[in-house]
């Protein structure tokens, strides 16, 4: 699955409480950005190295959705979404600080290599199915977060139409859809875990990058 993926869309501060701990205002629209697709690594266990020697790397548990057909105004999700996963979204924090304060894009705290990991894929059964269930991400068999969609501000229709409207939508596409409370930092040797339900759908361990 990870062979199909295109673009590479994220959603910043789609959770009011996330927001709240960084200090960020709340949107009044979908804040986007993209990661290359060289970002994207399979979260299966293996190690996953991490440019650590440029400060913090802050892990973000998000539910990220794959698109299974072209963008058309008006197409329900359920229509086109065609499955999805969890992932992480690996954020240089320290560098992301320096950038933001010159208005510099976010690339180079977002879009370094493995900077988004994720779980298999698997098919996208409706919006109420993701409402009922909680997805959770530990460190070293601590929850550090726990998140459900209904606590996003932008709902998955939402976002995709806003996506698909300005940017455009097609197969392949995958979309972090943002990340709940609980942000923080992982070093060298971290163990960390995914889990959908209780169930664990993806498992890294922090190695420092050569």
């Amino acid at each position: 699955m990870l062979s199909t993926i295109r673009n590479v869309y994220c959603v910043g501060r789609n959770y009011k409480l996330h927001a709240e701990e960084l200090g960020n205002a709340v949107p009044d629209e979908p804040m986007i950005f993209m990661k290359p697709s060289h970002a994207v690594v399979p979260m299966n266990g293996e190690a996953i190295e991490l440019p650590s020697s440029r400060g913090e790397v802050h892990y973000e548990a998000e539910l990220v959705v794959q698109i299974g057909g072209s963008y058309e105004p008006g197409v329900a999700v359920e229509d086109l979404i065609e499955s999805y996963a969890f992932g992480i979204d690996f954020t240089l924090r320290d560098v992301q600080s320096v950038i933001k304060k010159k208005g510099h894009p976010w690339t180079a705290a977002k879009g370094f290599k493995n900077s988004a990991p994720v779980s298999g894929f698997q098919a996208f059964s409706g919006t109420e199915a993701l409402l009922e269930k909680d997805f959770t991400l530990t460190k070293n068999g601590v929850e550090v977060q726990r998140g459900n969609i209904r606590n996003m501000i932008f709902d998955l229709q939402h976002i995709v139409d806003y996506v698909g409207h300005h940017y455009g939508l097609g197969a392949g596409d995958i979309i972090f859809t943002g990340t709940p409370e609980g942000v923080g930092p992982t070093t060298e040797g971290d163990v960390l875990e995914l889990a959908w339900d209780g169930q664990s759908v993806g498992k890294c361990t922090i190695a420092a990058a050569k």
